[in-house]
């Protein structure tokens, strides 16, 4: 993996012009979506991140601006984690190539992961977040300059161990609400 965001002054690398069929794929998703046909799109989007990665490979552009579109149907669905994992893998996948955007899909694993209402599996999967978003603030980039919110998940990491702790002592607190 590499170790630091682009460096600044540097463009990230031109994203190759979007061939037909992926951007026929994307319009189609993007209607289903529209149409609230949710399954719809999420099968699309599936089958259309096969596609890309059978044409390009696994950490083209094309193909992680797909992954990103999945795991926004993901969390339009109800299925936060699934949100989470792949907005996780896609920032990994920008991060490894030294492409900014990695910050951006940190963000929207945030809106999963903030999604998420059991305390352990927050607790599971907000170890990830902040580890991968702690890396990306720690060199130069967006991440770096907008440390505020790396610090809301901090804080939000300490008020879900006092809920998964008392939820392991058997108290009968239910699963709180989404937080902000």
């Amino acid at each position: 993996m590499a170790s630091a965001e682009q460096p600044s002054g540097t463009a990230p690398e031109a994203v190759p012009e979007v061939p037909a069929f992926l951007a026929e794929a994307v319009t189609r998703i993007n209607e289903a979506i529209r149409l609230g046909n949710i399954t719809s799109a999420a099968a699309m989007a599936e089958q259309s991140g096969a596609s890309a990665v059978q044409a390009f490979g696994e950490g083209h552009p094309h193909v992680l601006h797909l992954r990103e579109l999945s795991a926004y149907v993901a969390y339009l669905a109800g299925d936060p984690t699934r949100s989470l994992a792949i907005s996780l893998d896609t920032a990994r996948a920008w991060h490894h190539r030294g492409d900014p955007r990695a910050y951006q899909s940190v963000l929207q694993a945030a809106a999963a992961w903030r999604a998420v209402t059991d305390a352990r599996e927050g607790l599971r999967l907000g170890e990830q977040l902040l580890a991968l978003w702690a890396e990306l603030a720690s060199v130069a980039g967006p991440a770096a300059a907008d440390i505020t919110q790396l610090e809301a998940a901090r804080r939000r990491m300490g008020r879900l161990a006092e809920r998964a702790a008392g939820q392991a002592r058997g108290s009968s607190e239910p699963s709180a609400p989404r937080e902000p």
